[in-house]
């Protein structure tokens, strides 16, 4: 198991953003959350097999391509009360 701390930066608030990861993520069988944060970048915690998580953060740079002007990401500990992967608000 592993764990990543990402932040999407550019326009990625009021496109959908959230609910598209959230797709994207489940269909990578990952546990985390996605929220908009007030500074307009987007924040997603994942969790789970390490490629899952990688080909998910690929599969969203891929789709929100022109919208991304940088993403950033760091491995942090994985945490067991996350269980499945939520819209957070």
């Amino acid at each position: 198991m592993a764990a990543r701390h990402v932040i999407f930066v550019g326009r990625v608030q009021g496109v959908g953003f959230r609910y598209t990861a959230h797709r994207i993520a489940h269909r990578h069988q990952l546990a985390g959350f996605v929220r908009n944060l007030p500074d307009g970048t987007v924040e997603m915690l994942a969790q789970g097999l390490a490629q899952d998580i990688d080909d998910c953060i690929q599969d969203i740079k891929e789709y929100f391509g022109d919208y991304l002007r940088e993403t950033r990401i760091q491995e942090i500990p994985t945490d067991p009360k996350y269980k499945d992967f939520r819209i957070a608000f």
